[in-house]
């Protein structure tokens, strides 16, 4: 992904991986039914992390809501960070592809892990909450990948701080009251 999708094209893929071109198209139909199992693995792995580091990490509702930017912050330090795969490769998609929907699928997970989490910690306005952080998520991926900044997590977890003080009402502050 580090040049994008459609720049790429199918010879150069084939002779990266060192497959034959007919075994991946058995294997994927097409370079979007490659670039669509990227994706998936990727939103896989993704969750599978978030899910994972939330639990252990965190043990409240309201610091599972701001550890979100913490294991986002996690991707940023990666070696060879790019920003969001989803983002570039939905750029590069074809409206109605099969890109477009596997990321879309991804943005609905973003977008229900925020909304259950707001729930969860007690938000007046989860909806809004949700909306909010997801904002916030999306402008400290790019941010870190555009500015080279892998700071942008601390900064979106502050100022997420601020949203999530604002949104839960004082007796639900310590998240206890809560799952």
């Amino acid at each position: 992904m580090r040049k994008g999708c459609i720049s790429v094209g199918v010879d150069r893929v084939i002779e990266r991986a060192g497959v034959a071109k007919a075994t991946l198209y058995t294997v994927f139909g097409n370079k979007d039914g490659l670039v669509q199992a990227y994706l998936s693995t990727r939103h896989d792995r993704t969750r599978e992390q978030m899910t994972r580091e939330l639990a252990a990490r965190y043990t409240t509702p309201r610091e599972r809501l701001l550890g979100v930017f913490d294991v986002q912050g996690l991707a940023f330090t990666e070696p060879g960070f790019r920003g969001c795969a989803f983002v570039g490769a939905s750029a590069e998609a074809a409206a109605g592809s099969s890109v477009e929907a596997v990321a879309e699928d991804a943005r609905a997970w973003v977008r229900s892990l925020f909304l259950d989490l707001a729930k969860e910690a007690g938000a007046r306005d989860p909806e809004q909450l949700a909306q909010q952080l997801v904002l916030l998520y999306d402008g400290a991926g790019i941010s870190a990948w555009m500015d080279h900044d892998p700071s942008a997590a601390t900064a979106a977890r502050a100022v997420a701080t601020a949203l999530v003080d604002a949104a839960i009402p004082e007796a639900d502050k310590s998240g206890n009251n809560r799952k």
